[in-house]
């Protein structure tokens, strides 16, 4: 697949800046420690259904202080329509007790440390971070890395590699083109039946039209 251009890239970023300069994640939060939680969440897990999940979640564990010191089973049962509920459950119970011990009761806003909480990888720590700071973070999920590798701003074949790629071209605004190519992602360049012809306003700088339809 062919790369994209120099010009082409600076070509897609105003693109990309005009139309979501004002976005935000579609996870509900009112504070950094939902962000957090709803972040978890929200691996493997679509933003609806994380959204549908945490009001019950936040109003029975209103704070680190309460999560920490939560029925493991408890906290099952309230997030058990999420994918790997059990795993996630332990991994919330553990950065809950992490917040409280280390850092008391609030949540670092700071990559290094926010990676040391369990169920905290970086990806986790860069949405974290680009939602609630505006840091000049990338983070590459699904749609992500689908739109880098369409537009051909990356042929890697990691989300890591593909995140490094993207820094290197972009190099500033990238918590807008974070959010930008997320949303882009999930309702115009769409794994299936991307809406190419109707509503998409990068095609005649995509790399990959004829390849794609099928994939």
């Amino acid at each position: 697949m062919k790369k994209a251009t120099k010009k082409e890239i600076e070509e897609i970023k105003q693109r990309f800046i005009e139309r979501y300069k004002d976005a935000k994640t579609e996870l509900a939060y009112t504070n950094v420690y939902e962000l957090l939680v709803s972040v978890m969440l929200s691996a493997q897990c679509t933003d609806k259904r994380v959204n549908l999940i945490t009001p019950a979640l936040f109003k029975k564990y209103p704070t680190p202080a309460d999560l920490a010191h939560a029925d493991l089973d408890d906290v099952k049962e309230l997030i058990k329509t999420c994918s790997f509920f059990n795993n996630k459950a332990q991994n919330l119970i553990k950065m809950a007790h992490s917040v409280i011990d280390n850092y008391h009761g609030e949540i670092p806003l700071d990559e290094k440390e926010l990676i040391k909480l369990a169920g905290v990888g970086q990806k986790t720590a860069h949405v974290v971070m680009i939602e609630y700071t505006q840091a000049n973070l990338m983070a590459v999920d699904t749609h992500v890395f689908r739109v880098a590798h369409r537009l051909g701003l990356s042929d890697a074949k990691t989300p890591a590699k593909t995140e490094e790629d993207l820094v290197q071209k972009f190099t500033d605004n990238l918590y807008i083109l974070h959010q930008a190519m997320v949303l882009f992602g999930r309702y115009i360049c769409t794994a299936k039946n991307p809406k190419c012809d109707t509503e998409c306003f990068l095609t005649d700088l995509c790399k990959s039209k004829e390849s794609f339809k099928a994939g």
